[in-house]
């Protein structure tokens, strides 16, 4: 082990651990969790299973003390402030400029209804905010909504995803949920939660009278960690079963599996339950977390592109390219026959007068 995390952590060793995760970093070319980072050592064998506490720990100190940037590891979107405002550092002439050119751009930022003709349309949810950073380039391409599943604590951001899969409905496309999380007991039965957790909100109502989503034709497909590819890869298994909420489903006591105590140390109420000991049964008292596909990113990015594929077919992105160039080419005709190109080119031109004599008058000033 080049990391002896037993050892105290001295400034020096701390620097040490720095530099080779920020070189690791360059390499994975995007973010991930403190825990993440505990996946990609352990992977690079320079840590094992038993020690990925403590790599968060030595992660979230070296952020603490400035050894690495407080902003080395992604964050959960819910710890984020929002309503922060930032002056403009550019001039109102600079500033009018660049709305202008944006004006002679705008079908860049047109956004078309990509599922006009489609059959099916695709929202993602994923466990960890890892997953959603290492997605989120094969969904954008897709056009496809991705979050993370805590959110789904939330009432408004449960209705919003119900929402947009309604107004899916109501124009005659099929909707499907991929889900790609832990695989553990309740990560394995994740569809029939997400189903109960839709139609609890089934009745709700918005502020524009729309009515709430009923989910009983969503399809939900689970997707990404299965025993077999979890096996074929040697991705990490953590043995136990302790779940988000800090219970324990399961152990094992002279080698033999017993229940598992919640948080008043009492054994747990679902260890008798079949869906339990079936996975008691196949799997044994363990676990593989979802975070542990970030070190495999190429091949988890070829299944999420696969998975989606299956349902939008091989000739999804030539579609969603043609409907973005039809809207290019509206938005350069009704330029070109209203003569509106010429006239913002001439704003463009006379602001840009304006900047070179306002320079010169500054640079004669300073020779003065």
């Amino acid at each position: 082990m080049e990391f002896d995390l037993s050892k105290k952590a001295t400034d020096e060793r701390l620097h040490e651990f720095a530099e080779k995760i920020q070189a690791l970093s360059r390499q994975i070319g995007f973010k991930v969790s403190a825990r993440g980072w505990a996946y990609q050592l352990e992977t690079e064998r320079l840590v094992n299973k038993d020690e990925f506490d403590k790599v968060e720990s030595w992660i979230n100190r070296c952020r603490r003390n400035g050894i690495l940037p407080i902003d080395f590891t992604a964050e959960e979107e819910g710890r984020k402030f929002s309503g922060v405002e930032v002056p403009e550092s550019r001039s109102p002439k600079k500033y009018l400029r660049s709305w202008i050119d944006q004006t002679m751009r705008a079908e860049k930022w047109y956004v078309p209804d990509w599922w006009t003709g489609e059959k099916y349309y695709i929202q993602m949810l994923v466990e960890k905010v890892d997953l959603k950073t290492l997605f989120m380039p094969i969904c954008e391409e897709f056009h496809i909504p991705i979050a993370t599943s805590k959110g789904w604590s939330s009432m408004l951001q449960r209705s919003e995803y119900a929402r947009r899969f309604k107004e899916a409905e109501d124009k005659g496309l099929k909707c499907v949920l991929l889900y790609c999380g832990d695989f553990d007991p309740d990560g394995l039965r994740i569809s029939e939660h997400i189903r109960k957790n839709l139609s609890d909100l089934k009745n709700v109502r918005w502020d524009d009278r729309v009515q709430g989503y009923n989910p009983k034709n969503l399809i939900i497909e689970r997707f990404g960690l299965e025993h077999d590819f979890i096996q074929k890869h040697g991705l990490t298994w953590i043995d136990n079963l302790i779940t988000g909420s800090g219970c324990e489903l399961a152990r094992v006591v002279d080698g033999k599996i017993v229940a598992g105590l919640n948080k008043k140390h009492q054994p747990h109420k679902n260890f008798g339950m079949i869906y339990l000991q079936e996975y008691l049964k196949n799997y044994g008292v363990r676990k593989c977390e979802a975070n542990a596909l970030i070190v495999l990113p190429d091949i988890a990015r070829e299944l999420v592109k696969d998975t989606i594929i299956e349902y939008l077919g091989t000739g999804a992105l030539e579609r969603f390219d043609n409907k973005k160039q039809n809207i290019v080419d509206r938005f350069n005709d009704f330029r070109a026959r209203s003569g509106l190109q010429e006239s913002l080119q001439n704003a463009l031109d006379l602001i840009d007068e304006d900047e070179d004599d306002a320079e010169d008058e500054d640079e004669d000033t300073y020779e003065m």
